[in-house]
């Protein structure tokens, strides 16, 4: 069975505004050109992966089914304008703030590859032909982890990260951006 190839996209400063703490749905606004950027993933036939840092959950903010409606109502936006999400996952850790069970030190917590390699044996991905898509270095670093190419948008905390030591493969705008180039790097 050949393997899917995946864009694994980080939640907030990528995908929709970055808010701080995404406590209340209706703190939730897609970015600009994410539905298209993301219709682009699923008519290319590659999988649109969701793949978010939720410490909140560990820190008592907000809980995990909390997290569950925020990618609902995610979702239910997107197939509003012809896209979707093949696949949502979450860290709620946190290693020095988290409370009870969610203080650890995990594999899941980017820039640790859990979430990727998680998806990657869910899903048949071929992670060394898929890409990374997120507005910090941490994205960047976990892309490397599992050798896939890494997308640092300018959006969130992308616009200031961009000087950082680990250098992406490509320095996009935003995710419509990103999506473009990712496009063109496979035909290449």
């Amino acid at each position: 069975m050949k393997k899917a190839v995946a864009v694994f996209l980080d939640r907030d400063g990528t995908i929709n505004e970055e808010v701080g703490y995404l406590d209340h749905l209706d703190k939730l606004q897609m970015i600009p050109g994410t539905a298209e950027a993301i219709r682009m993933i699923n008519d290319s036939g590659l999988k649109a992966v969701v793949v978010t840092n939720q410490s909140g959950i560990g820190r008592g903010f907000f809980n995990e089914s909390f997290i569950r409606e925020v990618h609902a109502q995610l979702q239910e936006a997107l197939k509003e304008k012809g896209a979707f999400i093949d696949a949502f996952y979450f860290c709620p850790h946190h290693p020095t703030e988290g409370k009870g069970a969610y203080l650890t030190s995990c594999n899941c917590r980017k820039p640790q590859p859990g979430m990727l390699l998680k998806a990657a044996a869910d899903m048949n991905i071929d992670l060394g032909r898929s890409y990374m898509v997120g507005d910090t270095p941490k994205d960047v670093e976990t892309a490397r982890k599992v050798c896939a190419k890494g997308v640092l948008v300018k959006t969130g905390y992308g616009g200031d990260q961009h000087e950082e030591a680990v250098r992406p493969d490509y320095l996009a705008e935003d995710l419509l951006d990103a999506v473009h180039w990712i496009l063109k790097d496979r035909q290449g």
